[in-house]
């Protein structure tokens, strides 16, 4: 679906029609850094148990609508709704205790800490009591860390690192991971393995968003896609449909 209004509308409204009760949707979102108008307008929904790819060149929006719809940016505009909870103006705080997980570019792990408390840090159940993520199930999702569980965040490799952040993601029992640039500077065959927890994620039911600059990895794990352009939408659809979209090497400098 080509990059028009009809495009920014389609990666709502009409996904909204198709799902009953989207797990989030945001609405109109826009946000500044200072005077910098940086999203103009952009619409997203996330059903229950999709995996949604979130594609553009750099500085063209993608992990200022993250922030914004975590709640990191202070100056923002739009309906966001989490469950169908308004969180236009919530706190990060609160938007995580609704079911989000970040999993952030820069992995936010603690150096100081072993890799059993920066896990075990993070741990709740689900919003309806669940205790599925346990440590020893994430340990078997990365048996590198079970290797490394008395290590130190600071003596880890950056694809460990990456391995702990996305586990203390998942202690929290969440509803819908959000990965921004998860395989950024990472050797390929660590590359591959953070792809295959991705797709484990996915079989799990967890809902999530992806941002990566393998947008064919991307469009091969996601159900949709949306493209930003200078913080608005121009092109959204089904996986298939974008990658199969004439425009998608120009918009994305490929």
């Amino acid at each position: 679906m080509r990059a028009t209004e009809g495009a920014k509308r389609a990666s709502g409204t009409a996904a909204s029609t198709s799902l009953a009760a989207p797990l989030l949707e945001a609405r109109d979102v826009q946000a500044w850094y200072g005077s910098s108008h940086v999203l103009h307008g952009v619409d997203l929904v996330v059903g229950k148990g999709e995996t949604v790819g979130l594609l553009g060149r750099n500085g063209m929006g993608k992990s200022t609508l993250i922030r914004s719809l975590l709640g990191h940016v202070a100056r923002r505009e739009g309906e966001i709704r989490v469950g169908g909870v308004d969180v236009s103006r919530a706190k990060p705080h609160e938007v995580s205790r609704l079911g989000i997980a970040y999993v952030p570019e820069g992995r936010g792990v603690f150096p100081n800490l072993s890799v059993r408390e920066n896990l075990v840090m993070a741990a709740r159940p689900s919003r309806d009591g669940r205790k599925d993520w346990t440590l020893e199930r994430v340990l078997s999702v990365f048996p590198r860390l079970a290797e490394r569980i008395d290590h130190l965040g600071g003596q880890l490799s950056g694809g460990e690192q990456q391995m702990v952040s996305i586990g203390r993601a998942l202690m929290t029992h969440p509803e819908l991971v959000i990965l921004d640039e998860a395989t950024e500077g990472l050797a390929p065959l660590v590359v591959a393995e953070i792809w295959r927890v991705i797709a484990q994620i996915r079989e799990a039911g967890l809902a999530t968003v992806i941002v990566d600059r393998d947008y064919r990895k991307v469009l091969a794990h996601s159900n949709r896609a949306v493209v930003l352009q200078k913080g608005r939408v121009v092109l959204a659809g089904s996986a298939e449909a974008v990658a199969g979209d004439p425009a998608l090497s120009g918009l994305l400098g490929v």
